[in-house]
């Protein structure tokens, strides 16, 4: 069994043992309610000396309703995770849906995630680990828990080593 190797992210070092709380609103719905979310998590998680990764999707692209809010998008969403990060100074986590908006994200925040229904997508994993940012995969419960080596493998095979 690999031994893990621990990274770090801005100011947070992630497989050292140590808690971190990845945490936010599930979906970015304004620039106030990010940085008041941020501001209170990060405030929370100072006092008990947790490490804190804020995390919040500008697009929840799984919705089971067609009727469900979604989020404001690509760009509206990095515009206010980018302000995020800058203002309360905090490492930052959203996922993708798609090879086309890793390039983007990649570009804003500090680590990239993939949601579970996606964490078979050959390509997908590819395009993040290509990114040269952190990636966290999420594991589908549909895959046997031997079988999320195979995603490690993919990710490494293509160069990502903050997995």
């Amino acid at each position: 069994m690999n031994k893990v190797k621990p990274f770090e992210v801005e100011n947070v070092t992630f497989g050292d043992g140590r808690l971190t709380i990845i945490a936010g609103p599930c979906v970015i719905e304004t620039q106030e309610h990010a940085l008041m979310m941020a501001r209170e998590i990060k405030a929370i998680c100072n006092r008990v000396e947790l490490d804190f990764v804020y995390k919040s999707s500008f697009d929840k692209a799984n919705r089971s309703s067609s009727n469900s809010f979604r989020g404001n998008g690509l760009q509206y969403g990095l515009e206010i995770l980018k302000v995020v990060k800058d203002e309360i100074k905090v490492p930052i986590i959203t996922d993708v849906h798609e090879t086309s908006q890793v390039e983007s994200v990649a570009q804003v925040v500090d680590i990239i995630q993939i949601p579970a229904f996606l964490c078979r997508q050959t390509d997908l994993l590819i395009e993040c680990a290509k990114s040269g940012k952190a990636v966290n995969v999420k594991k589908g419960q549909f895959l046997a828990p031997n079988d999320a080596k195979n995603i490690v493998d993919k990710m490494r095979d293509a160069g990502c080593e903050k997995l």
